[in-house]
């Protein structure tokens, strides 16, 4: 491996952590970072050049940097960022490209999957509810669903068409499976819930881009008159590497205008949104832009909602943003809105036309975001492509 390898891609991806395994490593997985088409071995570097918590970084999964707190997760973000602002330095800790691929980085403890985006919110009841409107609930409170962590899946693993029942006595395979871009927030450390909104995102360690593939036939029939069950639970993927959130000190925002007023336990300072630009492509071809800085509820909101019961937080829980739509029809974030439903046909450029998923397609989501100087990174893509 040499430095040249080690050239950013443009734009460049940020700092971000993950984990690596394959025969080109030593132990059975590695914690890594991955910098132009390579993989550095963090835990061998922080051993080598007295980084903090090598105990830590030389772990096989980043389960015991989640569960350190947030004054690690900084100690080790602007280490490695120093390091990262010489790429040439870090040639001799850079793993074997051959055999070495990235896995789930974390035990996901609990997945939570929200529905935050205004535009998402209103087009699925348009199409759902027969143009019902939004319920009346939803600007109160961040509406979620509790999904399944075992099905949560590292980018890259396969989605099988999954079965299930689309209708009275209808069993078999989706005929409307569908994709939905979202951003997901990896949590650590351990608190008894409520947690306060100024503490919330102390328990963020960093966000990861969120594929939560969903079934919309088997979804529709047993979502009635409970939310989502066996539409959703067979597959959600999830990049292989996650952004620090200290990394995207340039892309707070303000959070959008708001009525009715939430309640006072849902807003403080921390209340703020982030502008990141998604980009969804459908067997290489870009259909999509959803702006994540269009959602409604923001990552903060979400850790206190979620634990205002007294539920607690544990290293690893996992919550999606919920499908994140803009404006106008190619910000939509899922196939459900481009296709209102399945009425109307989506054309790609090679001819062909969508109103689901075919086997055989490959979607990927990719996202960038705005540092303080103007410039942009890059986070880690999420892709997946469906199987019989």
């Amino acid at each position: 491996m040499t430095a040249a390898d080690l050239l950013p891609p443009d734009p460049p991806l940020g700092t971000a952590l993950g984990v690596v395994a394959g025969a080109g490593r030593p132990g059975p997985s590695r914690i890594a970072v991955p910098v132009g088409g390579a993989y550095v071995d963090v835990g061998t570097l922080a051993a080598a050049q007295d980084g903090p918590h090598p105990t830590l970084l030389g772990a096989p999964t980043l389960d015991g940097l989640l569960a350190a707190g947030r004054p690690a997760w900084r100690e080790v973000w602007e280490w490695l960022t120093d390091w990262l602002a010489d790429p040439d330095r870090l040639a001799p800790y850079a793993l074997p490209q051959a055999g070495v691929v990235p896995v789930l980085p974390f035990t996901v403890a609990d997945y939570v999957d929200f529905f935050a985006c205004e535009e998402h919110a209103a087009n699925a009841s348009a199409i759902i509810r027969a143009g019902a409107g939004v319920s009346g609930n939803w600007r109160h409170l961040p509406v979620g669903y509790h999904g399944r962590a075992g099905t949560v899946q590292v980018s890259g693993t396969p989605v099988v068409r999954p079965h299930g029942q689309r209708g009275p006595g209808d069993l078999g395979p989706t005929k409307a499976l569908d994709f939905e871009a979202e951003l997901g927030l990896v949590l650590g450390g351990r608190s008894r819930g409520p947690v306060p909104i100024e503490e919330a995102l102390d328990h963020v360690f960093g966000v990861v881009l969120l594929n939560d593939w969903s079934a919309r036939d088997i979804q529709a029939w047993e979502s009635r008159p409970l939310g989502p069950h066996l539409g959703k639970s067979f597959a959600t993927s999830i990049s292989a590497w996650i952004t620090p959130l200290d990394e995207l000190a340039g892309a707070w925002l303000d959070p959008p205008a708001r009525d009715p007023q939430p309640l006072p336990y849902l807003l403080g300072k921390a209340d703020r949104g982030l502008d990141l630009t998604l980009e969804v492509r459908l067997n290489g071809e870009r259909i999509s832009t959803p702006p994540a800085a269009d959602l409604y509820w923001t990552p903060a909101q979400l850790v206190t909602h979620l634990t205002t019961n007294g539920a607690p937080i544990r290293p690893g829980d996992l919550l999606g943003s919920g499908t994140i739509s803009g404006p106008r029809r190619d910000q939509r974030g899922c196939l459900l809105e481009l296709t209102w439903g399945g009425r109307d046909e989506f054309a790609l450029s090679d001819g062909t036309t969508r109103h689901y998923l075919n086997d055989g397609d490959e979607v990927s989501i990719v996202a960038s975001a705005p540092r303080a100087d103007g410039s942009r990174f890059s986070l880690g893509e999420v892709h997946g492509t469906i199987t019989p």
